[in-house]
């Protein structure tokens, strides 16, 4: 195991550019809102428990299945590329469904702990240290709660251009994330034309 600030510098900007917690708070307003009780800690503490699982166990649990590592980034990065293609072009891949009692459903799964983020932790273990995915996982996690927290704070300084932009800008970052994690998984090498 080697600690590396770049490599958690590294894992935490691609955690937070997939769970997108600033592009969810429009949903959490929504649904705070229509009444549902967000507890800040029970959805992170729930949400952070999924991830340490796929984490710790994700690849033994792959190789039930016959999966390797590799081919799961590959799989990551078709879904890492759509949901920023969601994020750019303002369109509707995936449909969430948005009823639940805000504890666990739909808020810690699947808005934060989803289907691209449990796949990029995955995808995250065949480019870094365990440790280091583990330590940029916690930091994002920090970063969950206090947004949480302060959801009606962040609409108020942000508003709605501004979660927009927001948005954008990380969905442009997770295409670049979802080229690069394919290409370093299926050994192509990119020749520069002259």
């Amino acid at each position: 195991m080697h600690f590396s600030l770049k490599e958690i510098f590294a894992a935490f900007m691609v955690l937070f550019a997939i769970i997108d917690i600033p592009g969810s708070i429009p949903i959490i307003v929504d649904l705070k809102s229509k009444g549902v009780k967000i507890q800040s800690l029970k959805v992170t503490i729930t949400s952070l428990l999924i991830f340490l699982a796929f984490l710790f166990i994700g690849t033994p649990l792959l190789g039930v299945f016959g999966i390797d590592v590799s081919s799961f980034a590959i799989a990551g990065a078709f879904i890492i590329f759509l949901i920023a293609m969601e994020m750019v072009l303002g369109i509707e891949l995936f449909h969430q469904d948005a009823h639940g009692n805000g504890a666990i459903f739909p808020i810690a799964f699947p808005l934060i702990a989803g289907a691209g983020s449990i796949t990029t932790i995955l995808s995250l273990k065949a480019e870094y240290q365990t440790i280091n995915i583990f330590i940029s996982l916690i930091l994002n996690m920090v970063v969950v709660y206090f947004v949480l927290r302060l959801t009606s704070f962040f609409e108020k300084i942000l508003g709605h251009g501004g979660l927009q932009i927001l948005k954008k800008v990380f969905g442009v970052i997770l295409l670049s994330i979802a080229i690069k994690l394919f290409i370093s998984n299926t050994g192509i090498v990119l020749h520069h034309v002259k």
